[in-house]
């Protein structure tokens, strides 16, 4: 038995797809992320100098937010399978995407892999001083101690940074999921005990919960509340970072106080991008404006919260002369405009003369 490929009469084109992205990367990502890596990979495989590719062409191209383009770079930046090249403009999101070999980075793993068991007992990680200190200069592991440190409202001591280091070698965790595990054993559990969020990964782990994406289905399923928050702050752009307590309060009562639908929620977080630092404040004021007029789906935002039409008001033009307005004395017309000064004087003299004569008359 063998397998063959029909031919075709017309080369179309195609684009080579590395089969660790499909079996490995593919399935931890959403569809959308993966929409843009295959689009944008094949925009790089073209290598046309002609055709001008950005972030907008791919968000135009595949009829999502430009949001939605830029979360997927993060994301894949995060995995280590891109790099994002600044072009040197006050942009942040102005960049050149490098897709890294996925095959070399196959090998490298692999080696380094293999160079960390021949240090592993039972083949569980134990983290060393050297390995805390090295963990540390990784921008990704310490931004993940900061934000630790933030949501237990203290310091981790070294003994908890290893435990957390061990957890990620042992459970194949991502630094971004053990933030979240933080977050919810606090937030959710009221527990700031680390055995106890060690408890949280090894669960997430047994149910094949190993990043974020798998995360937020788990607790869309189990936590509707904690998923409220996860949606919102990422449908912003917030990416992984966790809403505070300010902000929890505040999409709670949207949705427990407002009744409103998680539809009307994200169409208010739309409206917001309008301007360039939408904020939680600032969507609850839109959604409070929402409640306040009665609102509840989408059809009533067109028409209760659609600003009226201005009325066009002709103006009188500037150097144009305004017409008097008219009245029956315009057509009156002097009888005497036709008499000369010497008839007009011999008429008065002739008035008062017979004035005077009445005037003696009337005396006698």
């Amino acid at each position: 038995m063998n397998f063959i490929m029909e031919t075709t009469d017309m080369d179309l084109g195609d684009t080579p797809i590395e089969n660790i992205f499909i079996n490995d990367f593919m399935p931890m990502a959403n569809g959308t992320y993966v929409k843009v890596y295959l689009l944008g990979y094949k925009y790089a495989y073209d290598k046309d100098s002609k055709i001008e590719v950005n972030n907008n062409t791919i968000a135009k191209h595949l009829n999502i937010p430009l949001i939605d383009v830029l979360n997927a770079w993060d994301f894949w930046e995060e995995k280590g399978i891109i790099e994002k090249i600044p072009n040197n403009t006050e942009d942040k999101h102005d960049y050149k995407i490098k897709f890294l070999s996925l095959k070399q980075l196959y090998i490298k793993n692999n080696y380094k892999a293999i160079d960390i068991r021949e240090n592993i007992k039972d083949e569980t990680y134990t983290c060393s001083v050297e390995d805390l200190i090295g963990a540390n200069q990784i921008p990704e592991i310490n931004k993940m101690f900061n934000s630790i440190d933030y949501i237990m409202r203290r310091q981790l001591v070294p003994n908890e940074k290893k435990k957390i280091l061990e957890w990620i070698h042992n459970y194949n965790m991502n630094p971004d999921i053990i933030e979240k595990a933080f977050f919810y054993g606090v937030e959710k559990k009221g527990q700031r005990n680390v055995n106890y969020i060690g408890g949280i990964i090894r669960n997430w782990y047994d149910q094949g919960i190993t990043n974020v994406e798998a995360l937020q289905e788990h607790l869309q399923e189990s936590n509707e509340r904690f998923y409220r928050y996860e949606k919102v702050m990422k449908y912003l752009g917030y990416g992984n970072r966790m809403a505070s307590a300010g902000e929890m309060k505040v999409i709670d009562k949207w949705f427990e106080e407002y009744n409103f639908s998680m539809e009307i929620v994200l169409k208010g977080c739309e409206n917001s991008k309008k301007t360039s630092n939408p904020s939680i404040n600032y969507i609850d004021g839109i959604l409070t404006s929402w409640y306040h007029k009665g609102i509840k789906t989408l059809e009533d935002i067109k028409i209760k919260d659609t600003p009226p039409e201005r009325k066009e008001y002709q103006k009188t033009p500037k150097n144009r002369p305004v017409k008097a307005k008219q009245t029956r004395f315009h057509n009156f017309e002097q009888r005497t405009s036709n008499m000369s000064a010497e008839e007009l004087e011999a008429i008065a003299r002739r008035k008062r003369e017979e004035y005077y004569s009445k005037a003696k008359g009337e005396s006698k």
